[in-house]
């Protein structure tokens, strides 16, 4: 069955082209810092976005009409699996990303269950072995059923524990068969509302006992995803664990976990932690640890995560700058975590919305690659820190300084003299930069 009937495949036209649908500044074969954008970009649809949601939001029930919306569980399921695969060829995104609880219904025991995830991925396998399509990663959904009310790995009933490690053995089967190139650990409900019901102690001990159970499982079973932990400092729980990039990367480190894992970070997540994408990007590449993207962004007006999809072309900029300086998001892609508007209802809003996004990382891209290319931000960022190349500031980066002769080298009171940032400077030639590619 064919479900976007009236969209054909979206091609590159360029600047010049009027054509809503067409991309004007995404084009995969063009090559850019010796790759090509498709290779850089690695781009991924968002299945639960995509195709579960209805529209719905607190105040209203679901706006979209979806052509695979008439027929009980299973038949849907089956039906977004072609849904999926046809959106995938005609927006020409290679990969794509699922919790395991989107692409199919939970039944009435967990047999039942892992049942109807058999069927769909065999349905998911066919295709994708017959249109060359890939999975970028999967998850286990442990949050949204009543029995995690109280969290899954953290929970405080060891039933809920053991159903969860069942549920992440079934969807490590599923990631290892269908070939994904990632698996995302996000702990939808792993926080906690009030500390006076709490043992963060345990919960924190609890939760890494069940990541080492997936590493050695994986291991066990011959999956080699790269294993991925996305940060998120808030909702559904009041304090998530995995506060942002740096909380996390604590919490790695402490567990012995750091040699397994790396981050997929989410730019709705980092305003909502208090940081921009670029610098949980940062923090996650300075540490070894960026693993993937999601793509999106919030409304600053708003606080809670409205997973936008991503327009704000200085924030896409940044955002390829540190991928490319960190070197590319290898196993990683740019998943486009993100919903079309309660307002934007119509299927042709799902192709709209994903070249938005798409056309934004590209121009991001290619201002990202000018700035690296001119060496715009590293000259200035050498020169900042030129003290330290010479004197008393190369003693104290090669290891040679001590108190004793900083305190000889300040006591020769020679006059200290700072220098502007300069950063409004910076960002007009930033601005200059976006808007000429």
């Amino acid at each position: 069955m064919t479900y976007f009937k009236n969209i054909n495949k979206i091609q590159f036209e360029g600047k010049g082209s009027d054509n809503p649908l067409a991309f004007k500044h995404y084009n995969p074969s063009e090559v850019v810092l010796g790759k090509t954008m498709e290779e850089h970009l690695r781009f991924a649809v968002a299945y639960w976005h995509t195709f579960t949601y209805g529209g719905a939001d607190p105040f209203g029930v679901g706006t979209s009409v979806r052509g695979w919306d008439n027929a009980d569980a299973l038949d849907q399921a089956k039906a977004r699996v072609e849904a999926n695969f046809e959106f995938l060829e005609k927006i020409n995104i290679p990969y794509y990303a699922f919790h395991d609880r989107d692409i199919a219904p939970e039944g009435e025991t967990l047999q039942e269950t892992n049942k109807n995830l058999d069927v769909i991925a065999d349905l998911l396998e066919s295709n994708m072995k017959s249109s060359g399509k890939k999975l970028l990663w999967n998850t286990a959904n442990m949050f949204t059923n009543p029995r995690f009310v109280h969290g899954a790995g953290t929970t405080c009933n060891a039933d809920v524990y053991a159903y969860a490690g069942a549920q992440l053995k079934k969807s490590l089967e599923i990631g290892k068969r269908l070939g994904a190139e990632n698996y995302v650990f996000w702990g939808g409900r792993e926080g906690y509302e009030t500390l006076l019901n709490t043992d963060m102690a345990f919960e924190l001990d609890n939760l890494a006992r069940l990541l080492h159970m997936g590493v050695d499982y994986a291991k066990e079973i011959g999956f080699d995803a790269q294993f991925l932990i996305e940060p998120k400092p808030k909702e559904p729980t009041k304090h998530q664990y995995d506060f942002d990039a740096a909380t996390t990367i604590a919490f790695l480190q402490k567990y012995g976990l750091k040699d397994f894992f790396k981050l997929n970070l989410e730019a709705n997540h980092a305003t909502l932690a208090g940081h921009t994408f670029e610098h949980e990007i940062r923090t996650a590449a300075i540490n070894g640890l960026l693993g993937s993207l999601d793509a999106n962004q919030g409304d600053l007006l708003l606080g809670w995560d409205t997973d936008e999809f991503p327009t704000d072309l200085y924030s896409t900029t940044l955002t390829m700058y540190e991928v490319l300086k960190a070197g590319g998001l290898n196993k990683g892609g740019i998943n486009f975590d993100a919903k079309v508007r309660r307002g934007s209802f119509e299927d042709e809003d799902l192709f709209l919305a994903h070249i938005a996004g798409m056309d934004s990382y590209a121009w991001g891209l290619k201002a990202a690659a000018k700035l690296i290319e001119e060496k715009v931000l590293d000259s200035i960022v050498d020169n900042r820190y030129r003290s330290f190349k010479e004197g008393i500031g190369a003693e104290i980066v090669s290891g040679k300084a001590s108190l004793h002769t900083l305190e000889q080298y300040a006591l020769q009171n020679n006059p200290i003299r700072n220098e502007s940032g300069r950063q409004e400077r910076i960002k007009l030639v930033l601005n200059e930069i976006i808007y000429s590619v």
